[in-house]
């Protein structure tokens, strides 16, 4: 039965496949967005909700970059383990395939308990760094030292998801957020109310959910449906396996570990030339662009095992052809919300706040921060598809470069060149996402070319045999 659904990678029409692993994708990831919000949307109305609510809310909200570092520590695992067994599913090499699982699994393990113990030893020291105040550092503190606890959930059920999707699981490893995103909404009420524990009560809540998604995980991958199964003798550490893995997840590493810094950033020079406003605004337009970008990231992850895949059964025509396909999907959704953003910002700014001057201000802010949005969808396909395909070296230097490279300079350089120094600012993000795609779409049409033209004269030489 499952071989039928791996099989399905290299023999089913390639717009079909991607509308069924897409459309999954797509929606857990709204999902998950439910999931992070549900915790604040609670705490928020923790009594009195004009002083604790209030203090609990924003003391929540500074764990977010810890949370996203963990995060981001599983991508480093998983979102380099799960294009290469792909790869080798396609190539027939199963055996290898299921290494690389095991693999991960115990990187994963022993990156969540280095990152428990750094977690409970130091937060205090990091919430204050990231923005904590004397007055909401209690209630930061008293989440993320439970919510540290459990790392090892988070980190196996966020980087196991991916092998289930890389085999074509689309609805399973949806079924796994949703399982999760269920029981934290249920369990949120009871502990942060119920059993009045407050702030500890929905990081509980929220670990209990993750172990729930990871034990509904660990059953799937040792079950009867998985052609990847999680064996004993895969968990012995491998450097040829495991570095590799590594190597193509630094660029998803770096993509998420980043935020916290640009986060940062923005916010440092937004205070410096502009208010609290301009960084309130901030706050806004990044959510705008997180919430917005969901469906590409849905894409990408629906397309990443039908190339995996193809590319290691050495079938360049299919590769070509999700790619296009991924490309022309991707560029369509950035154009409508580029548009979108650009006729209706106020229709954006209004999810997030309704307070008149800061809508005002955050609606003329975001169709600068947006300009260059409709050619976003080029980035992320292309940047996507470089990690799909294997290629480390390439997805890296993508993701050092619109961030790292360009983003963070910029806005510290621009600013200097203009007399409005807060509308230099938001002009940091299309500068850089111009510069980006364009280094981006130049790279990947050179690289893949040739990559195509290798695996063509390759199925030659063994038609020709």
């Amino acid at each position: 039965m499952q071989e039928n659904k791996t099989d399905a990678l290299g023999t089913e029409p390639i717009g079909k496949l991607l509308v069924k692993l897409a459309a999954p994708a797509i929606a857990a990831q709204i999902i998950n967005l439910l999931y992070n919000l549900v915790d604040r949307m609670y705490i928020g109305h923790i009594e009195p909700t004009d002083t604790v609510g209030k203090l609990a809310l924003t003391g929540v909200g500074v764990c977010l970059p810890l949370i996203m570092i963990i995060s981001a520590f599983a991508s480093l695992v998983a979102m380099g383990g799960a294009p290469r067994a792909s790869i080798f599913l396609g190539k027939g090499e199963k055996e290898r395939a299921e290494r690389i699982l095991g693999n991960c699994v115990t990187l994963l393990v022993l990156v969540s308990l280095v990152l428990t113990v750094v977690f409970q030893l130091f937060s205090r020291d990091m919430l204050l760094m990231f923005g904590a105040s004397p007055n909401t550092i209690e209630y930061a503190v008293s989440y993320m030292k439970i919510y540290s606890l459990g790392t090892l959930f988070v980190q196996l059920t966020l980087g196991l998801n991916a092998f289930i999707s890389a085999q074509g699981f689309a609805k399973i490893s949806m079924l796994t957020v949703t399982i999760g995103a269920v029981c934290n909404i249920v369990l949120d009420p009871i502990f942060i109310f119920g059993l009045d524990m407050g702030v500890p009560g929905a990081a509980l809540a929220t670990i209990i959910s993750q172990a729930v998604s990871m034990l509904w995980i660990l059953r799937f991958l040792t079950g009867k449906k998985t052609e990847l199964h999680i064996r004993r003798s895969c968990l012995v550490l491998d450097p040829k396996i495991f570095l590799p893995c590594v190597s193509l997840g630094l660029s998803p590493f770096i993509m998420q570990a980043t935020e916290s810094v640009l986060n940062v950033c923005f916010n440092s020079s937004l205070l410096q030339y502009g208010s609290d406003l301009a960084v309130g605004a901030m706050t806004i337009l990044s959510s705008v662009m997180q919430f917005s970008m969901l469906p590409l990231q849905g894409l990408t992850q629906g397309a990443q095992p039908i190339v995996s895949y193809n590319y290691g059964a050495r079938k360049p025509q299919r590769v070509k052809k999700t790619f296009r396909l991924l490309l022309i999907s991707s560029l369509c959704f950035s154009t409508l919300l580029w548009a979108a953003v650009q006729l209706f910002p106020h229709a954006f700014v209004l999810i997030f706040n309704d307070e008149p001057e800061l809508v005002e201000y955050a609606s003329w802010a975001l169709r600068i921060y947006m300009a260059m949005a409709l050619v976003f969808g080029a980035q992320i396909a292309c940047q996507q598809t470089f990690i799909a395909l294997g290629n480390a070296k390439c997805s890296l230097f993508l993701a050092l470069l619109r961030k790292v490279i360009l983003l963070i300079p910029l806005i510290y350089i621009l600013p200097h060149f203009f007399a409005d120094k807060t509308f230099a600012v938001f002009l940091a993000e299309p500068v850089a996402d111009t510069l980006a795609v364009t280094t981006t779409v130049t790279l990947f049409f050179t690289q893949f070319r040739k990559l195509m033209k290798k695996m063509e004269s390759h199925q030659e030489g063994e038609n020709a045999l």
